[in-house]
């Protein structure tokens, strides 16, 4: 009987990071289970951690931190972690700033998934397991302008909450700046997200064009220029390309 919930709670969780956001109501079709067991099972693994109730609508669960903290674990056996470390050291040494890549978690958030640090005695920092906004950081807005139209538009649909003056909070203005994200193949976060801290971000593609990743150089603002923004961004587009040619093998 154990072993039945043990199972049970497994393929809830499931469920539920296939369909997020999703109610009581629709996994309890999905399974025939009677609602009351369900929703002892959504409970159970929320006060674990596996699951939250949606911020934006409570009667509705995703997928919860502890999952998004395993994520980049798991993630380090895999050819795509592999593939990036070199390069990632690489961009680290030409710059001497801190490189980190990050994967998106649905429609939800970027999570960093490994880093490089710098030696400078300031400098920024990612905490593997972190999790950040798509439309607030360089990472998210180079994943986010290489997804079809539809989820694009489904994004932008949503609330685009603001972290500082900087941040893009229109839904138009954030279409068009991911129009310019596309077009010039890099992404650039300028005190958007964390004030202080900027940072130029470029996608890893899988064969199909869709990203898996993103790869991105950051740092405070007392050491970003301006005026070499086209070559940073040259650079770790040239490390997004190396990552994508070594992972496809």
């Amino acid at each position: 009987m154990e072993m039945k919930s043990v199972t049970r709670s497994l393929r809830i969780l499931e469920a539920v990071a296939r369909h997020q956001p999703v109610t009581v109501g629709e996994l309890t079709k999905l399974f025939g289970l009677p609602k009351s067991t369900v929703q002892r099972t959504l409970v159970t693994l929320a006060e674990a951690g596996w699951l939250r109730a949606s911020r934006r609508d409570t009667t509705r669960w995703e997928i919860g931190a502890r999952v998004l903290s395993v994520r980049p674990a798991a993630l380090q056996g895999s050819s795509l972690f592999a593939a990036a470390r070199e390069p990632m050291v690489r961009l680290r040494d030409a710059l001497n700033e801190t490189v980190h890549l990050a994967v998106p978690d649905a429609l939800q958030c970027m999570v960093v998934v490994d880093r490089v640090d710098c030696d400078h005695p300031v400098r920024t920092f990612h905490t593997v397991g972190d999790t950040s906004p798509l439309h607030a950081t360089a990472a998210g807005r180079a994943v986010l302008a290489h997804l079809p139209h539809s989820e694009i538009d489904q994004f932008s649909a949503g609330v685009l909450e603001g972290y500082g003056k900087e941040t893009i909070t229109d839904p138009s203005e954030l279409r068009a700046e991911l129009r310019r994200v596309r077009r010039r193949g890099y992404a650039v976060n300028r005190n958007q997200y964390r004030p202080d801290v900027c940072a130029v971000a470029a996608p890893v593609l899988d064969a199909g064009g869709s990203p898996l990743a993103a790869v991105a150089a950051s740092m405070p603002e007392s050491r970003f220029d301006p005026a070499g923004t086209a070559e940073l961004g040259r650079m770790v587009v040239d490390t997004a390309s190396e990552i994508t040619a070594r992972y496809l093998g």
